[in-house]
C-alpha cells in the first residue's frame, strides 16, 4: 500500500564536537568523524514515514536511533539536513511555531513514564491540554476519553503510586494522546515492563492503532516487539540508516551481514506472509480465505487442521492459494 508521506528527514546528520558543521559540510565518513575527536550520532540519514504506519526504528546501544528520533522533533538540533513534516522544513520553524507543532500535534512516549507524583491520573493525562490553555471542564472530558481507550477507566482518581508498571505506561500513553496527535513517538516505550505486561501493552498499542490509525515512530531493541509492530522496519549501526524494510524483506533479503546477524535467530514463519508463499491459482475446492499479510505463525494451526488448501487474497482480489504442505515447510525452516 502507497501511503502520503507524513514525515520525511533529508540527509539529516547529528555529530557531537567544536566544529560539526565543517564534518557536515565534507559528508565525512565515521573514520574521520572519530579521529577528530567528535561523535557522529546520526550520519546522513534520509527516510520516508507514511500516513498512517508504524515505523520502527532499531538499533544495539548507540546506534543513534534515539538521537535520529529526538532530532525529527527538534528535542535535538540536528547538524545539518531537512526534517520535513506534512511538508514543512521544521529546522526553518520558529520557536514558537515548534511549541505549536509540538502541543497539538506531537505526542511523546518514553521509556520512563514522567508521571507527576502529585496529579490524579485525570490529572495527569489532562496536563498536556491545561498547557493549551484548554478549559477544566472540556480538558477533563477529553481526558475520561482517553483514560477509557488505554482501559484505565475507574482509576481517575489514582495516583502514579497506587499504579503497576504497565498501568503507568497506560497513563503516560494516554496523556501522550489528549491532544490528538497526527504523529506519535514512542522511544522504549515498554522496554522496562515485566514481559508479560510488555506483551499486554503491545496488544494494547495495536488495538489502541486500529482505532486510531496514527502515524507513529517506534523505537525498540527487541527484534520480535518489532515484528508484531511494524509496517517497515529501519536498523541502523553506528549513526547511519543500515536498511529500511518490511519485517519480511529483512529478514529474507538482509542487506548486508550487520543485518543478516540481527536477524539470524527470528522463526521464518513469525515474519513470512501468505503473499509471499501463495502458490498460483485457487482450486475449486478450497477450506477458506486468507488475507495476503497473514503471518504463517498466525494461521498455520487454522490450515493444517483443515488438511486442505486456501485462497490467498490482497484487496479482495484472489492471488492464488496456499497448502498445509507449504505452511508446514516454513514452520520448519525449508520454506522461502
Amino acid at each position: 500500500m502507497i501511503r502520503p508521506v507524513k514525515l520525511a528527514c533529508r540527509r539529516v546528520w547529528k555529530i557531537y564536537g567544536p566544529h560539526p558543521e565543517r564534518l557536515v559540510a565534507a559528508e565525512a565518513p565515521l573514520e574521520t568523524i572519530r579521529a577528530s575527536g567528535h561523535v557522529g550520532a546520526v550520519r546522513d540519514v534520509s527516510l520516508e514515514v507514511g500516513e498512517g504506519e508504524i515505523f520502527v526504528i532499531m538499533g544495539l546501544s548507540g546506534s543513534g536511533k534515539s538521537t535520529l528520533v529526538r532530532c525529527l522533533s527538534r528535542l535535538i538540533e540536528p547538524s545539518g539536513g531537512e526534517i520535513l513534516y506534512d511538508g514543512e522544513d521544521l529546522l526553518k520553524a520558529s520557536p514558537t511555531r515548534l511549541i505549536e507543532i509540538r502541543r497539538h500535534r506531537m505526542g511523546m512516549v518514553f521509556q520512563h513514564f514522567a508521571l507527576l507524583p502529585h496529579l490524579t491520573v485525570l490529572e495527569n493525562v489532562a496536563f498536556p491540554l491545561e498547557v493549551q490553555g484548554t478549559p477544566r471542564a472540556a480538558r477533563e472530558v477529553r481526558a475520561r476519553e482517553v483514560i477509557q481507550l488505554v482501559g484505565l477507566q475507574g482509576r481517575e482518581g489514582h495516583f502514579p503510586r497506587q499504579l503497576s508498571g504497565g498501568q503507568q505506561q497506560r497513563v503516560g500513553i494516554a496523556r501522550s494522546l489528549a491532544v490528538e496527535p497526527d504523529l506519535w513517538f514512542l522511544d522504549e516505550p515498554f522496554s522496562a515492563l515485566d514481559p508479560l505486561i510488555r506483551r499486554e501493552m503491545q496488544d494494547e498499542f495495536l488495538r489502541i492503532q486500529t482505532q486510531l490509525k496514527k502515524t507513529i515512530v517506534f523505537i525498540t531493541h527487541d527484534f520480535d516487539e518489532a515484528i508484531r509492530l511494524a509496517d517497515r522496519i529501519a536498523i541502523m549501526k553506528d549513526g547511519a540508516l543500515v536498511q529500511v524494510a518490511t519485517p519480511e524483506d529483512l529478514v529474507l533479503a538482509p542487506a548486508d551481514d550487520y543485518v543478516r546477524a540481527f536477524t539470524a535467530h527470528v522463526a521464518r514463519a513469525k515474519v513470512v506472509t501468505l503473499g509471499r508463499i501463495a502458490a498460483p491459482g485457487v482450486p475449486e475446492a478450497v477450506a477458506g480465505e486468507l488475507p495476503a499479510s497473514a503471518r504463517v505463525e498466525s494461521v498455520a494451526e487454522q490450515v493444517v487442521a483443515a488438511n486442505a488448501p486456501f485462497a490467498v487474497l490482497r484487496d479482495g482480489q484472489p492471488i492464488g492459494h496456499v497448502t498445509p504442505e507449504a505452511v508446514i515447510s516454513v514452520l520448519v525452516g525449508r520454506g522461502v
